[in-house]
């Protein structure tokens, strides 16, 4: 079973920064397609970035281009979401997530992963 652990999340005041991380368990993170999301509280679970197993195709949604940088360090196992220049909008519970080895193209909808972690809570307010 594919695992993942989010870490890094915390509150920060707008115009801050965090690193979150999504580190996988139980399985070799190389060749996954791996996707970061957020969902604020009363909304739906919106796309933020995606990057393919070799780093070499990443994607981000308008609102955050510019601000967040996905990255992956395959040998540790971990793929990282830079966060900068918060805005309170940027709230959320961010979750990162996997799609079946099969595919090896980005993807911002989230019924296109099957692995999912726990999330962790990202507060901007001042």
């Amino acid at each position: 079973q594919l695992q993942f652990v989010e870490s890094g999340g915390g509150l920060v005041q707008p115009g801050g920064s965090l690193r979150l991380s999504c580190a996988a368990s139980g399985f070799t993170l190389d060749y996954y397609v791996i996707g970061w999301f957020r969902q604020a509280p009363g909304k739906e679970r919106e796309g933020v970035s995606c990057i393919v197993s070799s780093g070499g195709s990443i994607n981000y949604a308008d609102s955050v281009k510019g601000r967040f940088t996905i990255s992956r360090d395959n040998a540790k196992n971990t793929v990282y979401l830079q966060v900068n220049s918060l805005k309170p909008e940027d709230t959320a519970v961010y979750y990162c997530a996997a799609r079946k080895r099969i595919y090896y193209y980005c993807s911002g909808r989230e019924d296109d992963y099957a692995y999912w972690g726990q999330g962790t809570q990202v507060t901007v307010s001042s």
